[in-house]
């Protein structure tokens, strides 16, 4: 569901969410009632229901930090998504440099924290024992709780982040400090569940609620830091393995040549269809080229080629794991490689992409480049 756009960001809040306050609001309300003994079953309900509010709310604030941070630094964000106990500001590339993934990592929990000191101020002018009291400790709580909890080590974490950015600079290599941080991540969701069984085991108070949080919490970083882990298997680009490696030569065509000659012509590599004029038709996509082939070969290959835009234009200077995960995002199955002067000098089909990034030991990689 949509609720509102910040910068053209689209702020998306996910059915589980709904799922994640119910749970809150059940687990939460005895422990209301035990706060305030005055308040009834109902009022005890709806504090417990404000507090998923709250919760829901720090963990939007937080996640318009990272957002608005990232946009400062020029990183486009797909959408800011709210969902069960967690946000996710979904980044249209990463970071290119350590420096932007902490700057970009420490601006949610910054966010946080300084909303959970501001209700902390605030509490030192109210009475205490209300529910006035109550609520604004709720959103205190809340956003420390968000805030500290993200600085944890671990991936899919900020303070995972913060730890591969750190790596990162001292090592050279993001992919070093992905591991590492997986690793993290790994460690946090064994001490959520450790923190949740303790208190099971000691009869704690809020024992069912440490057991719901943390194993639904558990589960979250767990999954993040493997997905995390399999996204940097996609983008980092094996050492000693270079784009002209890859890509294939590249030929110029007249864009009305017939298309079965331009396919026999074509013999492995990329053809650019050019027009009378100079300018480029586009890339012969051989499978459509095949296509008509078959049924009219005498046709203009012009017919068969795949448009040349901004997005399927790679330079020689992007560096390999940029190129790489620039191939992943963008749906074209081959980019034309120009050099600083927008000259042709290959074509980049994303299956060679696809294959050297998945077998990186044929090409003999340690840690990957930056």
């Amino acid at each position: 569901m949509l609720l509102f756009r910040v910068s053209g960001v689209p702020v998306l809040l996910a059915g589980s969410w709904w799922i994640g306050s119910l749970l809150i609001v059940a687990l939460y309300t005895p422990l209301v009632t035990r706060m305030l003994p005055d308040a009834g079953l109902g009022l005890s309900a709806v504090l417990a229901g404000a507090f998923a509010v709250l919760l829901g709310l720090s963990v939007l604030a937080h996640e318009l930090g990272h957002c608005l941070v990232a946009l400062r630094f020029g990183m486009p964000v797909r959408r800011v998504r709210l969902f069960l106990l967690g946000g996710l500001s979904e980044l249209v590339r990463s970071p290119r440099r350590p420096q932007q993934e902490a700057l970009v990592a420490l601006a949610g929990p910054g966010v946080s924290i300084a909303l959970a000191l501001v209700c902390w101020v605030l509490l030192l002018a109210i009475p205490a024992d209300g529910a006035v009291w109550l609520l604004v400790a709720q959103c205190a709580v809340a956003n420390g709780a968000v805030g500290v909890f993200n600085l944890l080590p671990g991936l899919p974490l900020d303070g995972g982040r913060l730890l591969r950015a750190g790596v990162w600079a001292l090592r050279g290599t993001r992919s070093t400090g992905t591991r590492v941080a997986v690793v993290g991540g790994g460690l946090v969701a064994v001490a959520l569940l450790g923190w949740a069984l303790w208190g099971l085991a000691q009869g704690s108070e809020d024992r069912w609620l440490r057991l719901g949080v943390g194993v639904v919490t558990a589960w979250f970083v767990a999954m993040g830091a493997t997905t995390e882990f399999a996204s940097e298997g996609r983008r980092s680009w094996p050492e000693g393995l270079s784009v002209t490696d890859l890509m294939r030569p590249v030929l110029q065509l007249p864009a009305e040549s017939p298309v079965s000659a331009a396919l026999t012509a074509s013999a492995g590599r990329g053809v650019v269809l050019v027009r009378a004029d100079g300018v480029a038709a586009g890339l012969l996509d051989t499978e459509a080229a095949e296509r008509l082939a078959a049924s009219a070969p005498d046709s203009p290959a012009e017919l068969a080629a795949q448009p040349i835009r901004a997005e399927t234009v790679l330079v020689t200077s992007d560096s390999t794991d940029e190129i790489a995960e620039h191939v992943n995002q963008v749906p074209a199955w081959q980019f034309l490689v120009v050099d600083a002067d927008s000259r042709p000098m290959g074509v980049l089909c994303r299956d060679d992409v696809h294959s050297a990034l998945a077998a990186p030991s044929a090409y003999g990689t340690g840690p990957a480049r930056t």
